[in-house]
């Protein structure tokens, strides 16, 4: 692995050097970090969507509004549970709003 040492001093050119074991190391735990987290950061994309969605559809809820039908309380629910189910929004099937 190499980094790249750049110098913003009027007329310096970069340099590219190896990097140390230690170096090393530091960075691929730090890559292997960003690969552990993918699932976490899937589900909290998935979680942005579904709040997005419940968002859309809390007035059908409001105490001053008309019930809600049971097909809209319905689809609230499959909401709330989508990660139950799903882990991204690579898989997810929505459920269809009424």
């Amino acid at each position: 692995m190499n980094k790249l040492i750049v110098d913003f001093a009027v007329g310096s050119s970069p340099q590219v050097v190896e990097l140390n074991t230690e170096e090393v190391a530091s960075r691929q735990a730090e890559e292997q970090a960003w690969t552990d987290g993918q699932a976490d950061r899937d589900l909290a994309d998935l979680r942005t969507e579904r709040n997005r969605l419940l968002t859309e559809t809390d007035y059908w809820t409001l105490s001053d509004t008309a019930d809600a039908t049971d097909a809209q309380l319905a689809y609230r629910i499959a909401l709330r549970n989508i990660t139950l189910t799903y882990t991204s929004l690579d898989d997810v099937v929505w459920p269809v709003k009424p």
